[in-house]
């Protein structure tokens, strides 16, 4: 079941009908931006994040939970990227009158869309990581492709040359385990303090308009 934002935004004791569908790599982001700003203006419903391995999933899944809860609610708010569905997911949120996320990614938003542009051209072969990534990275990496197998390690990221860590709010753990993995994966290390960037933006925005 969807679960309620922290505290309100404007009034204490007013509660908004909007929903967030939120991919399962947020979910912890957007409990932190609900906590700091002290709002109970919105519902979280989480998609695993699993499902970023599996991305052609991610249209269907989205509009089931769409369909699902849409007589429920008087907005619904995507917190994903594309996610690598190459549009796919926007077509359904285009068929279903419902705004995402700006951006291609996780990272990309996190970052501002501006600055990611001037990353990715800096560097093309830049592989990125969230707190998320870091957090996981033995699941959502190691062992669904393999890079236990050094042959296939090395195939993946021959064309990369560094990671850059694009950090939420980090510890002295997670930026240690950054420079871990980024070794791991034989790369350069690069890191960049975001913040929640424009996912708080965009959270922020969704509460004064539709609770201000």
């Amino acid at each position: 079941m969807p679960r309620p934002a922290n505290e309100s935004a404007a009034d204490p004791g007013r509660r908004c009908k909007v929903l967030v569908l939120a991919c399962g790599a947020l979910a912890k982001e957007i409990t932190e931006i609900n906590q700091a700003n002290h709002w109970n203006a919105f519902d979280i419903h989480c998609i695993p994040a699993k499902y970023h391995n599996y991305p052609e999933k991610i249209p269907g899944l989205v509009r089931d939970n769409l369909r699902r809860f849409k007589s429920e609610y008087e907005k619904i708010f995507v917190a994903f990227g594309d996610c690598g569905t190459g549009g796919l997911l926007d077509k359904v949120l285009d068929e279903e009158a419902v705004e995402r996320l700006p951006g291609a990614h996780c990272y990309a938003f996190f970052a501002g869309l501006k600055q990611f542009d001037d990353l990715h051209e800096e560097e093309i072969g830049t592989f990125y990581f969230t707190d998320f990534f870091v957090r996981h990275f033995e699941n959502i990496m190691i062992k669904p492709y393999g890079l236990g197998n050094p042959v296939i390690k090395q195939m993946m990221f021959n064309n990369y040359k560094r990671v850059v860590y694009l950090a939420q709010n980090p510890t002295a753990e997670l930026k240690q385990k950054a420079r871990q993995h980024a070794a791991y994966l034989g790369l350069d290390y690069v890191y960049k303090y975001t913040g929640y960037g424009e996912l708080e933006t965009k959270l922020s925005q969704l509460v004064e308009v539709q609770c201000g």
